[in-house]
């Protein structure tokens, strides 16, 4: 059975930082594109950030650009997302996901976890 399983969530005060884990289970992400999606209360889904299997590449989105930062290290199946300078407006739900392709995980992953809360007080 395939498994994303994020971590790391919390409360914190606003300027702080927090970082949020995913492990994956049940096969190999390698050959992966893995993101990070939050959802805030009363708004949609929307993509935070990703990178590559092939080289490592990274994207954000404009509004985390510059305070947080993904990785990955496939030896131990998991991608992070070291998230710094926090403010009021990054909290949300974070939630891992998973596909082959780039296109394919900003449209429809084919896996998603099942998602960690953020709360940051102002």
């Amino acid at each position: 059975q395939v498994q994303l399983v994020e971590s790391g969530g919390g409360l914190v005060q606003a300027g702080g930082s927090l970082r949020l884990s995913c492990a994956a289970s049940g096969r190999t992400f390698s050959r992966y594109a893995m993101g990070w999606f939050r959802q805030a209360p009363g708004k949609e889904r929307e993509f935070v950030a990703l990178i590559t299997w092939s080289d490592y590449s990274t994207y954000y989105a404009n509004s985390v650009k510059g305070r947080f930062t993904i990785s990955r290290d496939d030896a131990e199946n998991t991608v992070y997302l070291q998230m710094s300078s926090l403010k009021h407006e990054d909290t949300a739900v974070y939630y891992c996901a998973a596909a082959p392709t780039i296109p394919a995980l900003t449209t429809a992953p084919n896996y998603w976890g099942q998602g960690t809360q953020v709360t940051v007080s102002s």
